[in-house]
């Protein structure tokens, strides 16, 4: 019987030199790819206009609707003749005052109001007890409306300062109240039950789970506490006010100047904006540990 070989053919270097396979990069990281004109353009604007790129759109649009005519100034005057306007409410000695006082109402309300509504939030969600006693009054307060208490607020306590500061305090509670309780009562229970097991303490479970687990909730209803403070700042300082952001857009409806009225709006959205901005950099240093998603 013939014995068959299974050993290769050795070929010898005058009948055929060494193959090389040319190597092909099939999965590269991101940042290994070839940087297109319209990613690095797109990281380039992502900040400062990122999120913004809509609205800064619109202005530019606005803007040219507005010399070309389609706008009449009565209306809506030009951006840029907002701006002029406002410089000049500031030069006057209008604008800032107006400005500080508001920014005094906000700042006391949502100091009382956050106080308010993360203290009871903790106890609603710690506590049964405390659950029993605050969430029923809060959820009645959240369908009520800012201008639905102000005339209650008014003819309890006066046209005064102390009716302004509650109004702010009562849009920053109620939210803050809701997302916290939310939140506490949101952590898995199974982190709770595993730390319970490992023999630690209240503290260690409330500072190791609980406070970690409901703090994305927590800036959430800081989001809304902002938001629901300005909100109502405006419906305070609208009605009854000798001075403040809401007293000079009053005073410029009451004598048609519509550039003054539209200062005070973009007074208003610009607070509103360094809210949110301040809230997303919260999230970016205590959420580091938390991957989320990011869109692309």
């Amino acid at each position: 019987m013939t014995e068959v070989s299974l050993k290769r053919p050795v070929v010898g270097p005058a009948t055929a030199g060494p193959t090389t396979v040319p190597r092909r990069e099939v999965f590269l990281p991101r940042d290994a790819r070839r940087r297109t004109l319209l990613r690095t353009l797109r990281e380039r604007l992502r900040w400062p206009l990122g999120i913004y790129t809509t609205p800064a759109v619109v202005l530019i649009a606005w803007e040219i609707l507005a010399r070309a005519g389609a706008v009449q100034k009565t209306y809506a005057p030009a951006p840029t003749s907002i701006v002029a306007s406002a410089v000049d409410l500031w030069q006057q000695g209008v604008l800032g005052p107006d400005l500080a006082v508001s920014l005094q109402r906000a700042g006391t309300g949502l100091a009382l109001g956050l106080t308010v509504g993360i203290v009871s939030g903790v106890l609603g969600g710690l506590l049964r007890s405390g659950e029993y006693l605050f969430n029923g009054l809060v959820q009645i307060l959240n369908t009520i409306p800012l201008l639905a208490v102000l005339p209650l607020m008014i003819v309890w306590f006066g046209i005064d300062e102390l009716t302004k500061v509650l109004l702010i305090s009562f849009g920053a509670g109620v939210p803050m109240y809701l997302n916290l309780f939310a939140a506490i009562r949101g952590v898995d229970q199974r982190l709770i039950e595993m730390t319970r097991t490992t023999g630690a303490g209240t503290w260690r479970l409330v500072s190791r789970v609980l406070v970690p687990g409901a703090l994305p909730g927590f800036l959430v209803g800081l989001r809304f506490s902002l938001a629901y403070s300005l909100l109502g700042l405006v419906a305070a300082e609208t009605v009854n006010a000798d001075k403040g952001l809401g007293f000079l857009i009053t005073q410029g409806q009451t004598y048609l100047q519509t550039d003054q009225v539209f200062v005070g709006l973009v007074v208003y959205s610009l607070l509103g904006l360094l809210a949110d901005q301040l809230v997303r950099v919260l999230e970016r240093v205590l959420l580091r540990w938390r991957p989320g998603y990011e869109a692309s």
